[in-house]
């Protein structure tokens, strides 16, 4: 069998060509996949930066422990409280102790991600001066980075500085340094201290303090920005290439199994010649898979070398796009092109198998009937297959939207949901082109009726061809809309919620100033409403310890500058004994007391005062400042009282220092598109890569389809079509069969924002439903040059030197309708 495979495959070499190519894609798509989720498993340890050289760090405690029947519960608080006095007094008896500030610095056409820090701090790094002298007075500074120079004069939210000396940059952050005086100013609370001091020493005056830690060692990492920084890199790395490695695998497994059927679904003439001379089911299920068999593994073990070079690349791409901490490497890991290897084998012996089976349960007569014409009914198996995954993608979103609407606007949900639905379609699409053909396929002429009835009988042929492009428009409108349509509710929410004319937030993106606030309050003609970020935690059926982002507000102000969506009780009655929720809660019931931890990791337990719809989740409670200890005030909502006037109103809103102001209109406009940059290139490489590959897969379908038509493309000629006129046909039936994958493919986009909508209506947000026209015309624009492209080459090369001799009848001239094959 072996031999014999070989030699039907040197026969059919454009087949061979095609179904390899396919295979070995895909398995280098899947090895890649599997190359950088392998990646995003270990980060490298890391030693400490800013306080390389200190000997003890002693840092605030920034962790909530809850007790639970289940054990203990923990979480990172967004609002740890300082180091007290008390304990930097008993720490300064031990020895030299430097408090540690933090805070933005925003120069004017500056780098956006500079932090502030006390000179004094700088020899623990250690950074040394390469140029000019340390800070003397409140304006003075010292840089790193090289993009200043001494003499320079900076306007920040800070206030105007002179730089008066340089440092050599370290690589971990952009620090200025100003007067220890000054940093303690403009961030008085010290939240981290050096001690130089004994650690034992330090660890025995300290003890029995549960609100602080004492780092040494390795362990003095933690005090430096965003010591969970990796960890999070890790989460978010595994989100992305675990979603992207299901949408490849979903695509590659499914165009390498549809490419093998089609290319064994193309020799049913040869599978009836055969079985008309005697050859047996077993024989010719034999040879199938013994194909599938070669070329699969030829194809897979070429495709772990194609993926074991595109893997790095990827790497480096996600890297340079911000995805990736500039640590992350990927390849060298074993277990993808295992993977990869045995997955690619199978999908090919899978593809080629189903095929194989229902070529040799064919009677030879029934087989050349199926030759010239497909026949109408599908087969069984792609029924309940088709059927199945249509069930189930109906049957989950019904349960989602009566269970948990919000499970459907979240990423992993939106991006794996129209995979179901899509395979779902392709199963079923030789039954759904016949109809679709019928009821949309209306060319003029005779060529336009070849063109229709080559679409209807070959249905089986039409909907192989038109399967890359059902997936590939799919996936862009399923995930380009699920964007646009999170967004647009997002602007829409937040334009129905805002009743304030102007909304000023902090120039550098931190907080307020205390006097810039003040100077915020004092407008006159304006009803101010300071609000702060917070969080909150509750413990739901005991064991589970669920945050909730919060907003501080003044329940007057807040209720005159937002229009909340309030489905039970009244904003009004919020106070400091109270809270606001969303009914995402567990417990949302009006008069309900629950346990809260604030976001500095105090319990209270506060009376639920009103209730609002979940909407898009952009807020999931409210309080008041008395319950967002640490919190500060990030946002200022304004409105204008009557009888006072906006122009003079914004002009003194914009005279305050540090303060950035935003109409109504352009506050809803920054809220849409989301400003999630992790989120939209991480869409943008997922559905990059599904579109490669399955634009690749038209053009290589287009080929195969085209190079197995000879036959026909001859018995067009003889018939009386010219050169051209066969081209023009080939051209009109690529282009009808990519309209009509286009088609079934708007119609699951349609068919899965829709769903998402029905969550948005439920959550109480607005629900525009966005088609991304724009984006689907230029896919199906790409689909349908890369097929006619391919369609055509195949199709002049198959006629070159083709000069038929007879006499020609001009079926143009007599009007006679033709049938496809003849």
């Amino acid at each position: 069998m072996l031999s014999t495979a070989l030699r039907t495959l040197c026969a059919r070499r454009a087949s061979f060509a095609g179904s390899f190519v396919a295979l070995a894609l895909g398995v280098a798509l899947l090895t890649v996949m599997g190359q950088a989720l392998a990646a995003s498993v270990h980060a490298p340890d890391r030693s400490p930066e800013r306080f390389a050289a200190a000997p003890v760090v002693v840092r605030a405690g920034d962790t909530l422990r809850v007790p639970t029947p289940a054990g203990p519960r923990t979480a990172r608080l967004p609002h740890a409280p300082p180091l007290r006095p008390a304990t930097l007094g008993v720490l300064a008896t031990l020895g030299r102790v430097t408090p540690d500030r933090s805070f933005p610095v925003r120069p004017a056409g500056g780098p956006d991600d500079l932090v502030g820090h006390p000179w004094s701090t700088a020899r623990f790094a250690p950074y040394a001066l390469t140029a000019g002298r340390a800070p003397a007075t409140p304006d003075e500074v010292v840089t790193a980075g090289g993009w200043t120079r001494p003499g320079a004069r900076l306007r920040t939210a800070q206030g105007t500085v002179t730089v008066v000396g340089t440092v050599r940059a370290l690589g971990f952050e952009r620090p200025v340094f100003f007067t220890d005086a000054r940093a303690a100013v403009l961030a008085p609370e010290v939240r981290q201290a050096v001690v130089e001091a004994d650690a034992t020493a330090v660890r025995a005056a300290l003890r029995g303090d549960a609100r602080v830690r004492v780092l040494t060692g390795a362990q003095r990492r933690l005090a430096d920005a965003g010591p969970d920084r990796d960890a999070e890199a890790l989460t978010a790395l595994n989100a992305l290439f675990g979603t992207a490695g299901g949408v490849s695998a979903f695509v590659s497994v499914f165009v390498v199994s549809s490419t093998f059927a089609f290319a064994v679904a193309q020799r049913r003439r040869e599978f009836g010649l055969l079985r008309t001379a005697g050859a047996t089911p077993g024989q010719l299920r034999r040879s199938v898979l013994a194909e599938a068999l070669l070329v699969g593994a030829l194809a897979s073990a070429a495709g772990c070398v194609l993926g074991a070079y595109a893997a790095p690349h990827l790497g480096a791409l996600v890297v340079d796009g911000g995805l990736a901490p500039a640590w992350y490497r990927v390849g060298g890991a074993v277990w993808p092109y295992h993977l990869a290897f045995w997955t690619g084998l199978l999908v090919a012996l899978a593809g080629a198998g189903g095929a194989a089976w229902r070529a040799g349960r064919t009677p030879a007569v029934e087989a050349l009937r199926e030759a010239s014409v497909d026949p109408a009914r599908l087969p069984r198996a792609r029924w309940v297959c088709g059927t199945v995954l249509l069930l189930t993608a109906a049957t989950t979103l019904a349960y989602a939207l009566l269970t948990d609407p919000g499970e459907l606007l979240h990423r992993k949900t939106w991006v794996s949901r129209p995979l179901l639905l899509t395979g779902a379609v392709a199963v079923l699409s030789p039954a759904l082109v016949r109809p679709l053909a019928r009821l949309l396929v209306r060319l003029p002429g005779v060529l336009g009726s070849l063109v229709r009835q080559n679409v209807l009988t070959g249905a089986r042929r039409t909907a192989s061809l038109a399967a890359p492009v059902l997936v590939t428009v799919a996936l862009a409108g399923s995930l380009l809309g699920a964007t646009a349509t999170l967004g647009g509710a997002r602007a829409a929410e937040v334009d129905r919620q805002t009743a304030a004319d102007f909304v000023v937030t902090p120039a550098d993106g931190s907080a307020f100033a205390p006097a810039a606030l003040a100077r915020l309050r004092r407008v006159p003609g304006a009803e101010v409403s300071a609000t702060a970020t917070t969080a909150v935690r509750t413990l739901e059926d005991g064991v589970a310890l669920v945050g909730f982002p919060a907003r501080a507000a003044e329940p007057g102000p807040l209720e005159r500058t937002v229009r909340l969506p309030v489905t039970a009780g009244h904003l009004a009655d919020l106070d400091d004994e109270s809270i606001v929720v969303t009914r995402e809660w567990a417990r949302h019931r009006v008069g309900e007391r629950v346990r809260v931890w604030r976001g500095d990791g105090t319990p209270r337990t506060l009376r639920i005062a009103a209730v609002v719809a979940t909407g898009t989740g952009g807020d999931g409670a409210w309080v008041t400042p008395a319950n967002a200890p640490g919190a500060h005030v990030d946002r200022v909502d304004v409105r204008v009282r009557a009888g006072a006037s906006a122009v003079t109103v914004a002009r003194h809103l914009r005279s305050v220092e540090g303060a950035r102001l935003l109409t109504k209109a352009q506050w809803v406009r920054a809220s849409w598109p989301p400003p999630n940059r992790t989120t939209r290139l991480g869409v943008l490489l997922v559905l990059g890569i599904a579109l490669l590959y399955t634009g690749l897969s038209v053009a290589n379908s287009a080929l195969m389809a085209a190079s197995a038509r000879r036959t026909e493309l001859t018995t067009l000629r003889l018939t009386g079509l010219t050169r051209a006129q066969v081209l023009r046909l080939t051209a009109m039936e690529s282009l009808t069969v990519v309209a009509l994958g286009a088609v079934l493919g708007v119609l699951v986009t349609l068919a899965d924002l829709s769903g998402m909508t029905a969550a948005l209506h439920l959550l109480g947000a607005p629900a525009p439903l966005t088609v991304p026209w724009r984006p689907l015309a230029w896919t199906t624009t790409a689909c349908a040059v890369l097929s006619l492209t391919a369609s055509l080459a195949t199709t002049a090369w198959s006629l070159r030197g083709d000069k038929p001799t007879g006499r020609y009848i001009s079926l143009a001239r007599a009007g006679i309708r033709m049938t496809p094959h003849l």
